[in-house]
């Protein structure tokens, strides 16, 4: 079945979109919206406003891939072009992994489709801690039931693949909650290689909903381009400095853009938005840009079944627990199951040689289960830092205290226990100092004596939330209830750094719900 190319046939109509790598001069746009970044939040706000009649422009960092590069399901070249730093993105001590999407579509382009609203335990946190308003969970119920169906959100309705299915045979063992998968689908052919770009356009990632739409309403796309700074004067944003990138994105390529527009949307992602701010020198009376940035630090668990697994086949993520997610005591955290492609795989099993051989000889049989830790609520686990090194480059301080060790340590239990109740014949938490144990029992002593510290536990995230929180408390909160930035009249922040915390499920769709409410809300401000 051919795959239609969408972006080849709307170039064709007229599409303006526009590679800065190929740029021989320097270059002047002007807009009514000028847009950084075309991840969730950039391609809702893209849409919404060029809807409105709106001329927008649209800026990303990294380049433009669509269905036919994807056909390769080549991990390699997926994390080397699609994702931030060729996948190699951490904290400032390499303690935590970060995966973070860089090409048009940003993360939605290469997430795992998972789409569950903000629960509603956190909303109530948010109005408490950052004043944040019109955001309950009746209020914003009808922002989420547009973006699910706008993007095809609905629980998945096939079998679990087998990945999947020990999570549920776990809890239904253990009695404990589970339930289906929300994702962001259309026809979607259950191939499993989702985090490698869709092959099929079935995902409807911002590459292929609402970016296309936008384009089709006069947006015009500009890639391979980074935003430097803001220019400021007299509380507005003047305009925005710009420097085209070689193809392969990694350094400037000489030219420079200067971009200027009525109003200015960050849409970057919750480090590179940040940074920007801080590149641009913007007034910070409280100190607040980049301050409680969150991850959501996520732990895995491998088990050994006696039965074909194949995690490398099927919906990668399909079955989740809210469990552990609210606590009478601690901090919580959502357990789901992860894709096991052979080189994400071999990277995350932590181990070389002939040991790494022996467990890939067997990798059909291994199933993965990691937990998504609730950060950012308590004293002991607010989150960490952005901040920019002497070059202007991001940097992302990130310290795990004893509560959040203690989390991490409970979590591997859960793990370790769904998974032997599952019928694992034998479980190896991802830990440096732990080996693979035979029985629930010896698993359970085992764990309880790992050393939890920075190197020898493997911790990653692919979930990036705050740091230019949104409320109306000034003193956390950079941008307001709606996005609108407390100190630049004409600057919003949409994407995942306006969440005061982070969410307690998988961001994406929270941020199509919010975006889409304070799009919508910025639309009518510039019309009227």
């Amino acid at each position: 079945m051919a795959i239609n190319d969408l972006y080849s046939e709307g170039i064709a109509r007229g599409w303006q979109v526009l590679d800065a790598s190929a740029f021989t001069h320097d270059r002047e746009f002007e807009a009514d919206v000028i847009i950084v970044g075309s991840g969730a939040g950039g391609g809702t706000s893209a849409e919404i406003l060029s809807a409105a009649g709106l001329k927008v422009l649209m800026l990303e960092e990294g380049g433009l891939y669509t269905a036919s590069d994807f056909k390769k399901f080549d991990e390699s070249w997926a994390y080397s072009k699609l994702y931030q730093e060729g996948a190699g993105r951490a904290t400032s001590d390499g303690a935590i992994g970060l995966l973070q999407g860089r090409a048009v579509g940003g993360t939605t382009l290469v997430n795992w489709t998972t789409s569950i609203r903000t629960p509603a335990k956190t909303l109530q946190h948010w109005a408490q801690a950052a004043e944040l308003r019109d955001a309950g969970e009746e209020q914003m119920r009808p922002w989420f039931e547009a973006a699910e169906q706008r993007l095809g959100i609905a629980p998945w309705a096939m079998a679990p693949n087998a990945n999947n299915a020990v999570l549920r045979d776990g809890c239904d063992k253990l009695g404990w909650h589970w339930k289906v998968v929300p994702r962001n689908v259309r026809g979607c052919w259950n191939l499993g290689y989702c985090g490698l770009g869709c092959p099929t356009n079935a995902k409807q990632s911002a590459l292929v909903s609402t970016i296309p739409a936008a384009l089709e309403r006069g947006m015009v796309l500009v890639h391979h381009v980074r935003a430097q700074r803001l220019l400021l004067k007299a509380g507005r944003v003047e305009g925005i400095e710009a420097l085209a990138l070689h193809h392969d994105t990694r350094q400037p390529q000489g030219t420079k853009l200067t971009l200027r527009a009525r109003h200015y949307v960050l849409a970057g992602g919750a480090i590179n938005t940040p940074a920007l701010l801080l590149r641009s020198q913007t007034h910070d009376p409280h100190k607040a840009i980049g301050n409680y940035s969150c991850v959501h630090p996520v732990n895995l668990s491998v088990g050994e079944f006696d039965k074909p697994i194949e995690a490398y086949h099927g919906a990668p993520q399909s079955v989740y627990s809210d469990h552990f997610l609210w606590p009478e005591q601690g901090i919580g955290y959502k357990l789901e199951a992860a894709p096991l492609q052979p080189l994400l795989a071999a990277i995350v099993l932590g181990q070389y040689g002939a040991e790494l051989a022996a467990s890939m000889a067997q990798l059909s049989q291994a199933q993965a289960s990691i937990a998504l830790v609730r950060d950012g609520f308590v004293e002991g686990a607010a989150g960490g830092r952005v901040r920019i090194d002497a070059r202007g480059e991001a940097v992302f301080d990130y310290e795990i205290h004893d509560t959040l060790w203690d989390t991490l340590r409970r979590a591997y239990l859960s793990m370790a226990e769904l998974q032997f109740a599952a019928g694992a014949k034998r479980v190896r938490p991802i830990h440096l100092d732990a080996q693979a144990y035979s029985s629930w029992a010896q698993a359970r002593q085992a764990i309880t004596e790992l050393p939890m510290r920075k190197q020898r536990t493997a911790v990653v995230s692919a979930h990036l939330m705050g740091g230019c929180a949104m409320g109306e408390n000034r003193k956390r909160c950079v941008v307001n209830s709606y996005g609108r930035h407390h100190e630049l009249e004409n600057l919003s922040v949409f994407d995942g750094s306006m969440f005061p915390t982070s969410i307690g499920a998988n961001p994406q769709l929270s941020i199509y719900a919010f975006v889409t409410r304070n799009a919508t809300k910025l639309t009518e401000s510039l019309k009227a």
